[in-house]
């Protein structure tokens, strides 16, 4: 094992084997949930409806966005392929075998950079829950830290490309 992954294994163990980890993984399961992607259509639908062309712009450029991130998430998922944690509690069943990178973490910070950028008072709330999505999955036992980090850049990333300079 590498640097990298001994360091992610002792901090999952750190965060799934103490006693409080089944009180933990109930908040976990909720805050996941809301990184799901429906959250993010009924986001874009609600600025639609509150904001108009504003709004629309989010949604359009959140589209665009997803529609960058989502067939690299694949891409880096399948070529890594990094199998999950293993040996240590899982609280969530995942969607699929492979960790790196996490897609609730990258959708969840690509959100975040748009939010920001189209509503800017909303951007410390924004980042604040991206930040608890992502931690939230390595809680739940089925990402390593720098899946999260990982998967943090790629939606920034995927962001930073739609949004004009």
């Amino acid at each position: 094992m590498n640097l990298i992954q001994r360091w992610d294994f002792t901090l999952c163990r750190l965060c799934l084997t103490h006693g409080y980890n089944q009180a933990q993984a109930r908040i976990c399961r909720r805050v996941s949930r809301t990184g799901d992607g429906h959250a993010y259509l009924l986001l874009g639908l609600l600025a639609c409806w509150l904001d108009d062309e504003q709004g629309l712009n989010f949604l359009l450029t959140a589209l665009l966005a997803f529609a960058i991130e989502l067939p690299l998430y694949l891409l880096l998922k399948n070529l890594l392929c990094r199998e999950r944690p293993q040996g240590l509690p899982v609280f969530i069943r995942p969607s699929d075998r492979y960790s790196l990178p996490s897609g609730h973490t990258a959708a969840a910070f690509l959100m975040a950079c748009l939010v920001s950028h189209f509503y800017p008072a909303a951007t410390p709330l924004a980042f604040a829950w991206a930040s608890c999505i992502g931690a939230s999955r390595l809680l739940l036992g089925v990402h390593y830290l720098s899946d999260l980090i990982a998967g943090g850049v790629l939606g920034t990333s995927a962001a930073l490309l739609v949004l004009p300079a």
